[in-house]
């Protein structure tokens, strides 16, 4: 984990970095001020490599801008020194409220720490911060049911429960610093690991812990390195019929490992591949009968709790929580309200996300 820039290094990259997020407010200044109603919030997102989190900084500057608020939405590029500098700042202009995805959900202390001192409230937003008592509520996806979707489609779609099986089958996680990652794992492997038990399921690479599957970063390019190692190790003459992914990014990389040497092509089919997010080349992808299934998380609906948690905290109000037990961040068990995600394939995509309206038809051509 890289060591977080202090003192003069830091006040040196605060400015070097202005440039890669975007102050966005009502009243067009990027500063805060005021009475802490109209007050300024703090929203750091990981990166825009994801089309999720540009999609989730873009609705809470909608909704935090609707009730009056100034808004400073900044993205860290997957570097965990540009978030804590943005954040930094964000104290530094006087914000009212911080909203944060983490980067690596550990790496936050000194700087929430500040933020305490501040009396500046903190929403840890889908990703939880862990290992400081400085985080007041935790807006997020019932992440656990997220991997059940996953490891279910699987199973479901092999025929597992009926008792069919042997397959073939491999396992990605996402990032070791993203506490979410843990949670996807365990609940597909709730589902997973019984068929392994019974050898319904195999794993030819041997690779089944958090550790020897895991994507630091959630990166694709990691993930296909690592699928084209497996196939060319386990399986020159054995086939892959399904590979659990957490999220779409990842999903793109392990298909075009497999496209590269024949899945999807001269009669050898592709095997089942799951993913999370619905991100629109994912989408595609799944139409196009290449990718498996996704677990679609409306941001949308996140964002607006994120936005009602906000702005009760501002407001002398309390906000809503729905889990008060589940999400142990190593120092406090920080309230949370979850929402519930949907398994997508190519038989309900036009339900869930064209009439839901996450996409039109159009998009998706």
């Amino acid at each position: 984990m890289r060591k977080v820039l202090t003192g003069l290094a830091a006040a040196g990259l605060t400015l070097a970095l202005t440039a890669c997020g975007q102050s966005t407010n009502g009243a067009g200044d990027g500063t805060g001020g005021g009475d802490t109603k109209g007050g300024l919030v703090g929203i750091a997102m990981p990166t825009k490599s994801s089309e999720r989190w540009i999609n989730d900084g873009d609705n809470m500057v909608k909704q935090f801008q609707a009730k009056g608020y100034k808004t400073d939405l900044q993205y860290g590029d997957n570097v965990v020194e540009n978030q804590v500098s943005q954040i930094e700042n964000m104290i530094t202009k006087g914000a009212k409220l911080l909203v944060v995805a983490a980067i690596d959900g550990s790496s936050l202390t000194n700087v929430l720490h500040k933020a305490a001192e501040a009396k500046i409230p903190v929403i840890s937003y889908d990703r939880l911060i862990r290992g400081t008592a400085d985080v007041d509520y935790y807006a997020t996806f019932d992440n656990f049911k997220v991997g059940v979707l996953q490891g279910t489609y699987i199973a479901d779609t092999l025929g597992l429960a009926g008792g069919k099986g042997p397959f073939n089958v491999e396992l990605f996680a996402g990032s070791p610093d993203d506490n979410n990652a843990t949670f996807f794992f365990q609940g597909a492997m709730s589902v997973l690991q019984p068929y392994i038990d019974q050898k319904k399921l195999v794993v030819q690479s041997g690779q089944t812990g958090f550790n020897q599957v895991a994507t630091l970063r959630w990166d694709g390019g990691v993930a296909q390195s690592r699928m084209d190692n497996l196939l060319s190790k386990s399986y020159t003459s054995a086939r892959v019929d399904a590979v659990l992914s957490p999220y779409d990014g990842i999903s793109i990389g392990i298909l075009s490992s497999l496209k590269g040497v024949g899945y999807g092509s001269s009669g050898k089919a592709l095997p089942i591949v799951t993913g999370q997010d619905a991100e629109l080349a994912s989408v595609k992808s799944i139409i196009a009968g290449e990718q498996t299934q996704t677990v679609y998380k409306d941001t949308r609906e996140l964002a607006k709790i994120a936005v009602q948690m906000g702005d009760a905290l501002l407001t002398g109000g309390k906000p809503e929580v729905n889990d008060t037990k589940q999400y142990e961040n190593g120092a406090k068990v920080v309230p949370a309200y979850l929402l519930q995600p949907v398994s997508v394939d190519k038989k309900n995509y036009e339900k869930i996300l064209v009439d839901g309206g996450q996409y039109t038809a159009g998009q998706l051509k």
